[in-house]
């Protein structure tokens, strides 16, 4: 079961540092200004003083080239006491790289907040590795530099979250969302995403509430983590809540089907207590992965197992931000997921 150390809270005028490592989306001229759209938020929005790490707005082929400075970048932020958060920049697909050059020891004696999604999920199990947890959502050039404005309820949840130390209480569903692409072209800087009327959440299975640990991320990344030191051990997920997301890739509902099978046969699906999906990219597969999730839980005896789906959280916008470890509980009656204690101290 899950025991992790909480980072202290957020306050304004702290200093945040900003980490590119995985895609060095960042570093690359054409689009900066989307990096410094979303540096601006992070100070006029939240009150915060950003720094660059050193290889932060390196172009992207240093930047995949150079792994070890990706982590030197990463373990320079933990130790540096000036530094309160580090938030990832973007996504992309090789994080993973920077395992060799990681010190866990630097992560578990200097715990402070980290938060991204997607790729980032490997950090986030570097955290779980050393005993921290951390935070998945709100990345630099997605969420915060959302074109014209961010979303009220990703502000919400970033202070709610990363600022407060009450308990985190009920997380709603966003009212509204959007999974619509648009170029990060300098021309499209005032240019308003649509954003659609949201479903609340879907209840695939289970009855009365479940509570559990939270621990999870991007379902693809998670899958390339399988079988390397990073991986937790099976004890990590007794009686947890498992949250989990599809990419921008859009994933074949037999590659989630693989993944949860995959998870039943390692005895990982017999041991959790829920599970929370986040609404598919684009509502790509929205149906089919309901029908795999059902169809591969049965496989393993869990058509008891509370499934809760939908949820803002993963590659659409707006998304809350969830803490790992933190205590969790699954509504079935009334389908809902509350936090149910703070996510910093």
């Amino acid at each position: 079961m899950l025991h992790l150390m909480k980072p202290k809270k957020l306050k304004r005028g702290d200093k945040v540092a900003t980490v590119s490592l995985s895609w060095g989306g960042a570093g690359d001229p054409r689009i900066r200004w989307r990096y410094e759209q979303g540096k601006e938020r992070l100070k006029n929005v939240f009150g915060l003083d950003v720094v660059d790490m050193p290889h932060t707005l390196k172009n992207p082929e240093f930047v995949y080239n150079h792994p070890e400075a990706r982590a030197e970048d990463l373990m320079q932020a933990f130790a540096d006491p000036s530094v309160k958060a580090m938030i990832s920049c973007i996504g992309g697909n090789d994080s993973i790289r920077m395992l060799p050059y990681i010190d866990f020891d630097v992560i578990r004696d200097h715990p402070k907040i980290y938060t991204g999604y997607s790729d980032s999920t490997v950090t986030h199990f570097m955290c779980l590795k050393s005993g921290l947890s951390s935070f998945y959502g709100l990345s630099v050039l997605n969420d915060l530099a959302e074109n014209v404005a961010m979303p009220e309820y990703t502000v919400q949840a970033a202070k709610k979250v990363l600022f407060e130390t009450q308990e985190i209480g009920a997380v709603a569903v966003s009212p509204v969302w959007t999974g619509q692409r648009l170029e990060w072209a300098a021309g499209n800087k005032d240019a308003a995403r649509k954003f659609e009327k949201n479903t609340g959440y879907e209840l695939l299975q289970g009855h009365g509430t479940a509570r559990g640990r939270l621990i999870g991320g991007c379902l693809d990344v998670i899958e390339m983590i399988k079988g390397t030191p990073l991986f937790p051990d099976i004890c990590s997920f007794d009686r947890s809540i498992l949250f989990l997301e599809t990419s921008e890739e859009c994933p074949p509902p037999w590659f989630v089907e693989d993944f949860l099978r995959g998870f039943g046969i390692m005895g990982i699906i017999g041991k959790l207590n829920g599970i929370i999906f986040g609404k598919p990219y684009q509502l790509r597969y929205y149906d089919e992965y309901k029908e795999m999730i059902r169809k591969t839980l049965k496989e393993f005896g869990r058509d008891d197992l509370p499934v809760l789906y939908n949820a803002s959280f993963g590659h659409n916008e707006p998304k809350c931000l969830i803490p790992y470890g933190a205590l969790a509980e699954i509504n079935c009656e009334k389908p809902g997921f509350s936090i149910l204690e703070s996510g910093v101290v």
